[in-house]
C-alpha cells in the first residue's frame, strides 16, 4: 500500500489524528500528529484505526479502503485539495466523485466527506506516501504492455 495507516487513529470526541505509540495496562499511548503531544487513550475512548476504515461503493459487496482513497487523492491532487476555504456540500460531493466515482451516495454522508478531506490534510502533512514496490511496478508495466499488444 502506498501509505501506511496501521498506526494512525481517530479518537471519538477528540479532534485530530493520533499515532499509536505503545500499549499500556489501562489503554494505549497515542501521539497527536499535529503537535506531538502524548496522552493515554483508555478503554472508554472509542478509537478507530484508519487502516480499518473503508468507503462504501455502489457495489453492495465492495468497499474501498481509506488508504486507497488517500492514494487516489494524492495522485490526483497532491497536497492541494480542490476545496474552497469553507466548502459547500456540493463541493464535497464533487470532490469525492472525482476520486471515487462509484461511491454510494446513500451511505456516504457529507459529514463523512468532511472527515475524509480533514483527515487527508492531516495525514498528507505528517505521513509520507511511499512509491509502489518494485514488484508491483513490474506487474503494472507488464499489464500495460499486454494492453498495447491487444
Amino acid at each position: 500500500m502506498p501509505i501506511d495507516l496501521r498506526q494512525v487513529a481517530a479518537i471519538s470526541g477528540m479532534s485530530g489524528l493520533y499515532r499509536v505509540v505503545k500499549p499500556t495496562r489501562t489503554g494505549v499511548i497515542v501521539e497527536n500528529l499535529a503537535d506531538n503531544s502524548r496522552l493515554v487513550a483508555q478503554a472508554r475512548h472509542r478509537m478507530s484505526l484508519l487502516d480499518e476504515i473503508s468507503i462504501y461503493t455502489t457495489d453492495e459487496e465492495t468497499t474501498v479502503p481509506l488508504a486507497e482513497v488517500f492514494d487516489r487523492i494524492h495522485q490526483k491532487y497532491g497536497n492541494d485539495l480542490p476545496l474552497s476555504e469553507k466548502p459547500t456540500d456540493a463541493e464535497y460531493k464533487s470532490f469525492i466523485e472525482s476520486v471515487l466515482p462509484d461511491y454510494d451516495e446513500d451511505r456516504v454522508y457529507v459529514s463523512d466527506m468532511k472527515k475524509l478531506a480533514n483527515w487527508y490534510s492531516i495525514v498528507s502533512k505528517h505521513i509520507e506516501f511511499t512509491k509502489e514496490d518494485a514488484k508491483e511496478e513490474a506487474k503494472a508495466e507488464k499489464a500495460a504492455k499486454a494492453e498495447k499488444k491487444a
